[in-house]
């Protein structure tokens, strides 16, 4: 396993040279306490290294950093679970069927999967923060314009702006971690992970409620979420000309290993693809749930503010577990077994939604919230299987757009199903069918090696 304190010596915040002895040590004496997000950032290795080899303490850029992390991760699924809680309302208002709503719903990954892809070609010219800053632009006015735009192609453009903004955030978030706190890669990602499960569950918990309160319109009830978007804006704006996380990081990495990342043909890799699978698989799964969940629950009988609330539920196990389960993973040397056990949670969830859906729809919505965890489990692993930061931007860029592409027809298959045979039993059966490779994907990517290892293993072959 490539562990977090391996990684203070192996990723771009560590110069060669004296310079490069002294950050070492300073994460050597902080210990593994602190490599595992124990204590608060200190020394050297928490701030970037000029060039010429100086440490330059800037303790303000690292606090807004995290301010920032916390904020973008809290956008990242709004604009989809509070049209999840109002997709009746939304369908009925724009004259979509079943199958267009599925299309609806199959848009998140597809956006993902396009926009994504090109996120560590703009973060090499604009350096990550410029990019995450314009990407909480794109959320605001994509949110704040979808519900007004008038008609269904514009719905689904508006939509899909504020989806490019979430693609490219969703891509270079584990860069950030890697390059800002490469020994605490577990409990920032943690962090980041609670973030977004709790900007998920709050979409998804409060937009019938405050839609009501605002009048009964959804078009109010969607846009109103454009507010919390244009203040993750706010702490990124400094760090748009702040160049430690830009083209400046790349002078602090030796030649040699920017040679080797710049080489790195990552389609080489089983682990890459491995984890592109899962990562997709898993996003199928959580794009279902968030998209027809409640669909399920209300037409099971449950009131359409409660469905909401059972959402809101299953999003909600995300924010303790997202916190906790990167910090096992870590410790680690295989995350298979957590794999199987997210994967367990989910079939035993779909069971019971078949079974009983409305009898026991709190301990549903419990089990799908567990599984769906395999997010940030993915994400952590992305940290895992790439020694350097530019190796992590390769590999989250390929699982996350491969990942996406995998996942587009599930949504849309489950819309289909759902509108053709007039009930939950089919979509149901396809959802629990795609658990069974997600596991086993899932527990090939939990393997302990590197995507680097991999293909400089194939090229000696």
């Amino acid at each position: 396993m490539v562990s977090e304190e391996a990684d203070t010596t192996r990723g771009t915040m560590t110069p060669p040279g004296p310079a490069g002895a002294a950050v070492r040590q300073a994460a050597a004496a902080e210990g593994p306490a602190g490599a595992h997000g124990g204590g608060p950032a200190r020394g050297a290795a928490d701030a970037p290294v000029e060039p010429g080899g100086t440490t330059a303490p800037r303790a303000w850029a690292t606090r807004l950093i995290v301010v920032g992390i916390v904020l973008a991760a809290l956008n990242l699924r709004p604009a989809i679970t509070s049209l999840g809680a109002l997709l009746e309302e939304v369908r009925d208002g724009l004259g979509m069927s079943g199958t267009l709503a599925g299309l609806l719903t199959s848009v998140p990954p597809l956006c993902f999967a396009l926009f994504g892809s090109q996120a560590p070609r703009l973060a090499r010219r604009f350096g990550p923060g410029a990019v995450v800053c314009a990407g909480m632009a794109a959320i605001a006015t994509g949110l704040l314009i979808r519900p007004f735009i008038g008609g269904t192609a514009g719905f689904l453009a508006a939509t899909a702006f504020a989806l490019m903004g979430i693609a490219v955030s969703n891509v270079l978030m584990p860069v950030i971690v890697k390059r800002w706190f490469p020994d605490r890669v577990g409990s920032m990602t943690g962090l980041y992970s609670m973030a977004l499960a709790l900007g998920t569950s709050l979409a998804a918990a409060v937009t019938v409620p405050l839609t009501d309160a605002l009048g009964g319109s959804w078009r109010t009830g969607l846009g109103v979420w454009a507010v919390l978007a244009v203040v993750a804006v706010v702490p990124w704006l400094p760090l748009v000309r702040e160049r430690g996380t830009g083209a400046a990081a790349a002078e602090r990495v030796p030649a040699a290993v920017r040679r080797e990342d710049d080489a790195l043909r990552i389609t080489h890799s089983r682990t890459a693809w491995a984890l592109a699978c899962f990562f997709g698989l898993q996003a199928t799964a959580a794009y279902i749930t968030m998209g027809w969940l409640p669909q399920i629950f209300r037409d099971a009988g449950v009131p359409a503010s409660e469905a909401g609330v059972l959402l809101a539920v299953t999003m909600a196990m995300g924010v303790p577990l997202a916190f906790v389960i990167p910090r096992v993973a870590t410790r680690l040397p295989h995350q298979g077994p957590v794999v199987v056990v997210l994967g367990a949670c989910g079939l035993a969830g779909y069971a019971g939604l078949y079974l009983a859906p409305a009898g026991g729809a709190w301990a549903w919505a419990l089990l799908c919230g567990i599984s769906n965890c395999a997010f940030p489990l993915a994400l952590t692993m992305v940290g895992m299987r790439a020694r350097s930061s530019a190796g992590v931007a390769k590999l989250s860029a390929f699982a996350q757009s491969t990942g996406y592409l995998i996942s587009i027809p599930g949504p849309l298959l489950v819309g289909v199903l759902y509108q053709h045979s007039g009930g939950w039993g089919l979509p149901l059966a396809l959802m629990a069918g795609l658990m069974v490779p997600q596991i086993a994907v899932g527990f090939l990517a939990g393997r302990d090696r590197t995507i680097e290892d991999e293909v400089a293993a194939k090229a000696a072959a």
